[in-house]
């Protein structure tokens, strides 16, 4: 019996060190578009309990999404792609225009103002372990 005990201890211990981070997400927001665009952006704060990475990001409204990162290069505003936005422990980190953003590509149809757009992002903690944070997003 006293052997079960400790595994049973030892096991809870492994899936409570194993958790992936908390993710907390604030204020989500799609930039909304007319007809023609084929791509937008997406807006939120995101703070972590604890160091934590976002690795990934999908939408069944676009067919490419990516994390994007615009900054100033030699007097020239220039977006690129990130492989990972890091997400310091108790930080917020705030994706927002002009700055780090979720870049929705290849959109299947114009969003319009008020439409809610869903949104995943995948977070990969310290220890390599993944987790999913579902997002409904107000198209603005």
């Amino acid at each position: 019996m006293r052997h079960l005990l400790v595994a049973s201890a030892l096991f809870l211990s492994l899936a409570v060190q194993a958790q992936p981070p908390a993710v907390k997400v604030d204020d989500p927001w799609v930039r909304a578009t007319v007809a023609p665009q084929k791509a937008t952006g997406a807006f939120m704060q995101l703070t972590s309990a604890k160091p934590a990475k976002v690795v990934a990001a999908s939408s069944p409204v676009a067919a490419v999404v990516e994390i994007h990162e615009m900054k100033m290069d030699g007097g020239v505003m220039k977006m690129r792609a990130v492989d990972a936005l890091a997400l310091p422990a108790g930080q917020a980190v705030a994706l927002k225009p002009g700055s780090y953003h979720v870049m929705l590509m290849g959109l299947k149809a114009p969003i319009k103002a008020g439409e809610t757009v869903p949104l995943t992002l995948t977070v990969e903690g310290e220890d390599k372990q993944r987790s999913m944070v579902e997002i409904q997003a107000q198209a603005r």
